[in-house]
């Protein structure tokens, strides 16, 4: 019988085969490493964004052996079609919207399998290990942390030496940081902003508040789409960069009174407060690209502004000064609420990192001390090489004389070799 959720399975299942034909690494690890199964009789959880690349990852897992279960890293970026396509795969626990209670929830359902392996994207997972759900830790070998956010929480786990068991630091690799972050979120952060206002950007005037990888990515991006960009830094050396590379840069108190739109890619708390938004200008568009809702002061908008719906992802909220400011994506991560994420190609190399470093530690965790390990370089590497192939790309290499200069001789070989 032809129901409602069997249409919504159809079209996510439509959204994960687009994107598996744009990601090639992904695809050419699998069919590699698949028949090896490497992640045979472990359980892996995952906690992430789920939007069909992510499902594409959960399937590339689950072919390389693993019992997968995944829910999303956030109530509003789960796509319902996807969830429901992925469902007919693996344990799937995630919906649109859930409220804090199922979230929660949803995580502990995950969990409940008692992974070997953790895949976490902003450490909620991780928290709940060492926390109220310690008792579901005892099997864990490693996890892997993809964003600035979570190794923020696990590294100070690990200074407080509270770290349970080894985490790679995916976040670090140069494979994803230098592509997920700048170029990844600096187009799909203004896609979702466009799609979701349908508003002109060139001859606006942008507020950039940090400028981390992330910060660096949308600052270029608007500065492509033909806006006047002002970055706002706490990083006197990152302000410094930013100013050489063209932008201007202000305190977020100077800055906001003039911006169309203002964008936070800080991973810290408050980086526009309310009293900052009392002198924004008025029509000022606010949208956050970190991985919680506290970069803007929602709460405090909340409760001493007026507010209304007026878009899908658009609120209006009109301050005690009579100036109106417009959130988008309830101030969470907009690039996934209100738009489909990093493009497929971007998320093609993430998630290449990702399925490498799980195997790794699958191989290797044992051996490791709780606390926060780099992603190993050869990992980085492969990962380069397969991109540059997939795009018919070859590149010198250095010969033995070359290599003896530099102090390389005793240096292993790579995962693949030169395309």
């Amino acid at each position: 019988m032809f129901t409602a959720r069997s249409a919504h399975a159809r079209q996510g299942k439509e959204k994960i085969a687009w994107v598996r034909a744009h990601m090639p690494i992904l695809a050419a690890l699998e069919a590699e490493l698949g028949p090896g199964r490497p992640l045979a009789g472990l359980r892996a959880a995952l906690c992430i964004h789920l939007e069909a690349k992510t499902a594409r990852l959960a399937l590339a897992l689950k072919e390389l052996g693993a019992e997968v279960a995944v829910t999303s890293s956030n109530p509003l970026s789960a796509k319902d079609d996807v969830v429901a396509a992925l469902s007919g795969e693996v344990a799937t626990h995630a919906r649109y919207g859930a409220s804090e209670a199922e979230y929660t929830a949803f995580l502990e359902r995950v969990l409940a399998i008692r992974p070997h392996l953790v895949l976490d994207d902003g450490g909620d997972l991780c928290a709940l290990l060492h926390g109220a759900r310690r008792d579901l830790g005892d099997d864990v070998i490693g996890a892997c942390e993809e964003t600035t956010t979570g190794l923020v929480r696990l590294r100070q786990l690990a200074r407080d030496g509270r770290l349970l068991f080894p985490v790679v630091a995916v976040n670090d690799a140069r494979m994803k940081h230098l592509f997920d972050n700048r170029h990844g979120t600096g187009q799909s952060v203004w896609d979702a902003i466009m799609r979701a206002t349908n508003l002109l950007v060139a001859g606006k005037r942008v507020l950039v508040v940090g400028y981390g990888w992330c910060g660096r990515g949308i600052a270029q991006r608007a500065r492509g789409l033909g806006a006047e960009v002002t970055v706002a830094e706490v990083d006197p050396v990152r302000a410094a960069e930013a100013l050489l590379e063209g932008f201007s840069v202000a305190p977020v108190a100077v800055a906001i009174t003039s911006a169309d739109f203002v964008i936070t890619a800080t991973g810290c708390t408050d980086a526009v407060t309310f009293e900052d938004l009392l002198s924004s200008k008025d029509g000022a568009i606010l949208a956050n690209a970190g991985h919680f809702d506290v970069e803007i002061d929602v709460r405090s908008l909340r409760a001493r502004a007026e507010g209304r719906r007026v878009r899908d992802h658009v609120e209006e909220f009109t301050l005690p000064s009579g100036r109106r400011v417009y959130l988008l994506a309830a101030g969470r991560l907009v690039n996934l609420v209100a738009g489909d994420g990093h493009p497929a190609e971007i998320m093609d190399l993430s998630f290449a990192v990702q399925l490498l470093s799980l195997v790794w530690l699958a191989r290797e965790g044992k051996g490791l001390a709780p606390g926060v390990h780099p992603v190993p370089p050869e990992v980085d590497e492969d990962v380069a090489r397969r991109f540059l192939a997939s795009r018919g790309v070859r590149i010198d290499a250095l010969n033995p004389d070359q290599r003896a200069y530099l102090g390389l001789c005793g240096r292993g070989p790579t995962l693949s070799p030169s395309p």
